[in-house]
């Protein structure tokens, strides 16, 4: 009786292994979570620049699908204190998708450091945690592309440090602010605004 119950359940066990060995699989794409496709980087993100701190290469495409602010910057300048206003700005919407892109440059002599000092004066001084990139050239024959682009795209170049250009969610330059306008500046702050929301 025992050795026929035994039988009986060995026979059942190996029905039961050739079924699942049988079974169809499971398609792989149905059961795994879905991926979502990273932002589409528009033309003029697709630049790569070195960081100010470490001088590692850093594409802008990671920035896609946020409002950007661009400014070309620098240390000994009548508008330097600028640059606690900027971090202002970036700390109070970074959550809500503004980013601002520091870029120093020497083109009005007024940055003549080292990509090392420039970084800590904008730490030391203006507590500063936006992006910055490594020195470049902002206007002229040796501008970067980044620049070329956007000085195009808006018909305006920087014509001093501090200059200001605004990019919403699709990469598209909207707007250019001439270095006098302060990042506090009420209609300033009303456009990062309006593009944060749109």
């Amino acid at each position: 009786m025992k050795a026929t119950l035994l039988r009986a359940l060995l026979f059942a066990s190996a029905i039961g292994i050739l079924a699942l060995a049988n079974a169809p699989v499971a398609n792989a794409q149905t059961v795994a979570p879905a991926v979502v496709a990273p932002a589409s980087c528009p033309a003029v993100l697709q630049k790569s620049f070195k960081k100010l701190q470490d001088e590692s290469d850093q594409s802008l495409c990671q920035y896609a699908g946020k409002v950007i602010l661009v400014v070309n910057t620098a240390s000994y300048c009548g508008y330097t204190s600028q640059y606690e206003g900027l971090e202002a700005l970036y700390a109070k919407y970074a959550a809500r998708g503004l980013v601002v892109l520091g870029f120093p440059s020497n083109d009005f002599e007024q940055e003549p450091g080292a990509n090392k000092d420039i970084a800590d004066f904008c730490f030391n001084t203006y507590g500063v945690k936006f992006p910055m990139f490594a020195k470049t050239s902002v206007v002229g024959k040796n501008a970067n592309l980044f620049y070329i682009d956007l000085a195009r795209l808006t018909n305006k170049r920087p014509e001093w440090n501090f200059h200001k250009y605004l990019l919403d969610r699709s990469g598209k330059p909207v707007q250019s602010f001439a270095s006098v306008v302060s990042p506090t500046d009420r209609r300033f702050v009303m456009e990062i605004e309006r593009l944060l929301s749109s």
